[in-house]
């Protein structure tokens, strides 16, 4: 018979996959929301297919992490679970009321590591491990938009910019007796090749969220033993629930989440929030796969602002930077400016070729990102230890 707590247990557990599944899908899907290539619910449909498909393969890799490594499972029994599951949602709700993406993986590893300070279990090693990767990620994320948005990025515009046309990209040729899709009045053959382009890069985008976000939802249940259900492995169970409660965020709460992250990327070229999206998906499925908790939108905004970076740094010299000799404004057209006939030479551009007034690296927003990368899972760690401190396990 299925006991109360257990119940308890697997519907925080959806409560915390649907939360993932609003803020995971925004930012996959967002981009190719915003730009007209999918609608939202196909968006979520695909969403859910990779999801999957992330979290079945390469997930279980930090399912075993969060569930195994960074305290014994046998600490784990399926109250503990059931409390810890509870910090990490109330984690990811005061960051969802402060409007700030939420870092689900260091919240969710927060409030694992709280339990285990509490109870003198906690494995150290594994903990120092993957705190030194949250430290190296975004500094990764950056320097790779940097030297993308320096010495690439010109030269792929110049050649690559992808414009938009009005209209439908898609109608159906109805001349025949049966239906066929065509490309729309105005959809040039690039433009068409582009957006199922952004389409596949979404789809690896949900690959790498599943990779990452599945075990946010369902690790303390499987560390506790409680989903090892009918001769299947805790983990299998496990994937299936988390799975299926991100993809439920997706058809529902994401919608508007996908609706803000589109409106607010397509002020970015979608060369640019392509490039942002291979690297953060490429960043986020290597660590899954070495079974590092990670946060995708921590590899997202990083690399948003290593490109911007970088771009407005052809301005200027290294060596006149690393002086003091030459200073270097940032905005947030500087990604959006129409590439020149030839790309100059780094220095030789002048700061109003490739500025103007809007901020792209809003150091106020920067800083408020970085501070809840920090607060989110500080105070998910701190209220679990205090919890099991004054309440033995």
């Amino acid at each position: 018979m299925v006991s109360a707590i257990l119940v308890l247990g697997v519907l925080v557990a959806i409560f915390v996959g649907v939360n993932i599944g609003g803020s995971s899908t925004g930012i996959a899907w967002g981009p190719a929301v915003g730009a007209g290539a999918i609608g939202k619910t196909a968006a979520a449909v695909l969403m859910t297919v990779f999801v999957f498909l992330g979290g079945w393969t390469v997930g279980r890799n930090v399912i075993a992490t969060m569930g195994e490594d960074i305290v014994p499972p046998e600490i784990f029994t399926l109250p503990v679970a059931v409390v810890v599951l509870f910090f990490i949602g109330l984690g990811m709700l005061v960051a969802n009321v402060f409007g700030v993406p939420v870092p689900t993986s260091m919240t969710a590893v927060g409030a694992i590591a709280g339990l285990g300070v509490a109870t003198d279990s906690l494995d150290w090693v594994t903990m120092g491990r993957i705190v030194s990767w949250w430290v190296v990620t975004p500094i990764i994320a950056f320097w790779i938009g940097g030297v993308v948005g320096r010495y690439v990025y010109p030269h792929l515009d110049r050649y690559f910019r992808i414009e938009q046309s009005e209209g439908p990209l898609l109608v159906f040729d109805r001349s025949g007796a049966i239906p066929r899709p065509a490309r729309g009045p105005g959809t040039t053959r690039q433009e068409f090749l582009t957006t199922i382009l952004i389409v596949v890069i979404a789809c690896y985008m949900a690959y790498g969220a599943g990779a990452s976000n599945v075990a946010n939802a369902v690790a303390p249940l499987v560390g506790s033993g409680a989903l090892a259900i009918g001769g299947y492995e805790g983990a299998d169970v496990g994937i299936v629930v988390g799975a299926v409660a991100i993809s439920i965020g997706g058809f529902t709460i994401a919608r508007r989440t996908m609706e803000a992250v589109g409106n607010d990327l397509t002020e970015l070229p979608l060369l640019a929030a392509l490039i942002v999206a291979v690297t953060a998906a490429s960043i986020t499925t290597f660590l899954s796969a070495i079974g590092i908790p990670i946060s995708l939108v921590m590899a997202t905004v990083m690399t948003i602002v290593g490109l911007g970076w970088g771009r407005a740094s052809r301005t200027a010299s290294i060596i006149g930077l690393a002086r003091g000799e030459e200073e270097l404004e940032l905005s947030m057209n500087v990604l959006t400016e129409e590439p020149s006939e030839e790309v100059p030479k780094i220095g030789e551009e002048e700061p109003e070729d490739v500025l103007d007034a809007n901020d792209l690296v809003r150091p106020d927003a920067v800083a408020r990102f970085v501070a809840f990368w920090i607060i989110g899972p500080s105070a998910s760690a701190g209220l679990s230890f205090a919890f099991f401190f004054l309440v033995p396990v």
